[in-house]
C-alpha cells in the first residue's frame, strides 16, 4: 500500500469537501471480527483468502499497520474497545463466565460504553452479534445504552440454524451448551433460517435502513471466524482452491464476513450516507494456534502477548474526511475508537473515568506530527504476564515467558531477545509496567474455566 505524506493527504481532503460536511453528525460503524489472523485479509497480504470488500475499507481509507487491541482474548479486549479504557482499571481482566444469576460477572455499570457516551449527543445505537459483556439482566445491551440488540450474550456460538435449540442459557446441561441458544432480538428469543453470519449482516443492513435519516452507531460484532469451524456449501465452494479442510472452512467463514461488509458498504452508497459514515474494521485479537489461521511474520497467537496475539488487522474508512489508500504506521489501539468518536461528536467524558484512548483524527489527517501513544500496556492477571510497547521497544515479562526485550523496528517477528545485552533498559520498562499495574484492580469475577469445570 502506497504511503503518501500526511500533509498532502490532508490538503486533498480539504479540496474534496471536508469543510462542507463538517456540520453533519456522522454515522459510526465498528465491524469487529473474532480471532481473525493478522495476515488473513488481503490488505495485510493474504493471497489464498480473498477479502475484496474488507480491503475496500483499507484501500479507500487508512490502514493501521501497528493497530493493537488491549488484551489477547476476546472478552477483555472488547471491554477495552467499548469503554476506551484499559479493562484492568475496572476488573474485567479475564473472560467472564456464563451465569445469568451472577451480578458481578460483567462490565461494571460504573463504566460507560460507546453507546452510553453517544446517547446524550443524539445517537441511536445497535449491537449485532456477540456481546460477551455479561449475561445478568443488568449487564445486557438494552440496559447499556443500546437501543437495539440482535445476537447472543455468550463468547461463542454455533452457526447453523438447526443447532440453535435452547431458549435460555439455563437449559444447557454441559459447558458451552450456551453456543446453542437461540438468538435474542432485544429480550425476545427468535429462530433463524440463515447461516449466522448472513443473519447478522442482514440485521445490520436493516438497522442502517431504519436509521438512515438520524445519526447512528452500529457495533457489528461478528463471531466469525471463531470456532466451531462451520460454513455453508456456497462459501466452501468459493474456497475450493484451499486444500487443507480446516483452512478452507476458516476461509469460507471469512468469505461470509466479507460478503456482509460488501452489502453494508453498498447500502451506505445506495442510501446516500456513504460520505457521512465512518467505518472501522478490526479483530478482537490475533489468530488462534490451531493451524488454520495465519498471523504472518508476527510471532505468537491468541492468548499471548507477542505481536501475533495483540496486533490485529485494523483499518478505517470515511470518504473525503480522512486520507485514502495510505498507511498510518505509529502504534494505535482499539481504545482509540471511543476517543475518536467522542472527539468528533464532542460527547462528554466523565472526569472520574478518563479515557486511555485518544482521538485519532488529528494524527491520521496530519494536523499534528506527534504520535498517539508514547507507550501501550498489557496485563494478563491469570498468566502473570506484563507487556508494553514504547516506540519500537517491546518488553514482555511473565512466569512463562521470562524476561524479553525486542526491537520491533528491526525484529517484527520477535526472534532476537535483547534482554541479556540490555538488562538496564528492560528493567526500566519493567518498573514502568509495575507502576502502571498499581492503577489496575484484580478481576472481579471468576474465570470461565472455573465455571466450566464446575459444570
Amino acid at each position: 500500500m502506497k504511503y503518501i505524506n500526511r500533509l498532502v493527504c490532508f490538503a486533498l481532503i480539504l479540496v474534496t469537501g471536508f469543510a462542507n460536511a463538517a456540520a453533519e453528525k456522522p454515522n459510526f460503524i465498528v465491524i469487529l471480527t473474532d480471532d481473525l489472523g493478522y495476515s488473513d485479509v488481503g490488505f495485510n497480504g493474504s493471497t489464498d483468502i480473498k477479502t475484496p470488500n474488507i480491503d475496500r475499507i483499507a484501500n479507500e481509507g487508512t490502514r493501521f499497520t501497528n493497530g493493537y487491541v488491549t488484551y489477547a482474548v476476546c472478552g477483555p479486549s472488547r471491554a477495552g474497545l467499548l469503554t476506551g479504557r484499559y479493562q484492568g482499571r475496572f476488573g474485567f481482566g479475564r473472560n467472564p463466565y456464563i451465569d445469568p444469576s451472577d451480578e458481578n460477572s460483567g462490565l461494571p455499570l460504573s463504566e460507560q460504553m460507546i453507546s452510553e457516551v453517544l446517547k446524550p449527543v443524539g445517537y441511536s445505537s445497535s449491537i449485532i452479534g456477540k456481546w460477551h459483556m455479561g449475561t445478568h439482566p443488568k449487564f445486557r445491551p438494552n440496559n447499556r445504552g443500546f437501543d437495539h440488540f440482535y445476537g447472543f450474550l455468550s463468547g461463542g456460538h454455533k452457526y447453523m440454524p438447526e443447532d440453535l435449540i435452547f431458549n435460555s442459557i439455563a437449559e444447557g446441561k454441559k459447558p458451552f451448551d450456551w453456543y446453542r441458544t437461540k438468538l435474542l432480538r432485544n429480550d425476545k428469543r427468535v429462530d433463524i433460517t440463515e447461516y449466522l453470519t448472513d443473519e447478522l449482516s442482514r440485521e445490520a443492513i436493516g438497522f442502517i435502513e431504519e436509521k438512515k435519516d438520524d445519526p447512528f452507531f452500529l457495533y457489528l460484532a461478528y463471531n466469525a471466524p471463531h470456532t466451531p469451524l462451520q460454513a455453508t456449501k456456497e462459501y466452501l465452494d468459493r474456497n475450493k482452491h484451499i486444500k487443507d479442510k480446516k483452512r478452507r472452512t476458516y476461509a469460507a467463514m471469512i468469505t461470509a464476513v466479507d460478503d456482509g461488509v460488501g452489502r453494508i458498504l453498498a447500502k451506505l452508497d445506495e442510501l446516500g450516507i456513504d460520505d457521512n459514515t465512518m467505518v472501522f474494521f478490526l479483530s478482537d485479537n490475533g489468530g488462534v494456534n490451531k493451524g488454520f489461521s495465519e498471523n504472518g511474520e508476527l510471532r505468537g497467537h491468541k492468548s499471548e502477548y507477542f505481536e501475533g496475539g495483540v496486533r490485529v488487522p485494523f483499518a478505517v474508512r470515511w470518504p473525503n474526511r480522512i486520507p485514502a489508500g495510505v498507511d498510518y504506521n505509529n502504534p494505535i489501539s482499539s481504545m482509540d475508537i471511543l476517543g475518536t468518536l467522542a472527539g468528533i461528536t464532542q460527547a462528554p467524558i466523565a472526569k472520574e473515568r478518563p479515557l486511555d484512548g485518544v482521538n485519532l483524527m488529528p494524527f491520521i489527517t496530519g494536523k499534528t506530527d506527534e504520535i498517539p501513544h508514547d507507550v501501550l500496556y498489557w496485563r494478563s492477571f491469570d498468566k502473570g504476564t506484563l507487556a508494553l510497547r514504547h516506540h519500537n521497544a517491546k518488553v514482555i515479562a511473565g512466569k512463562k515467558e521470562g524476561n524479553l526485550l525486542f526491537n520491533l523496528d528491526k525484529d517484527i517477528s520477535e526472534k532476537s531477545n535483547l534482554y541479556k545485552e540490555n538488562k538496564k533498559l528492560h528493567n526500566k520498562y519493567y518498573q514502568e509496567l509495575k507502576e502502571w499495574e498499581k492503577e489496575l484492580i484484580d478481576p472481579i469475577f471468576k474465570p470461565l474455566k472455573a465455571h466450566s469445570n464446575k459444570k
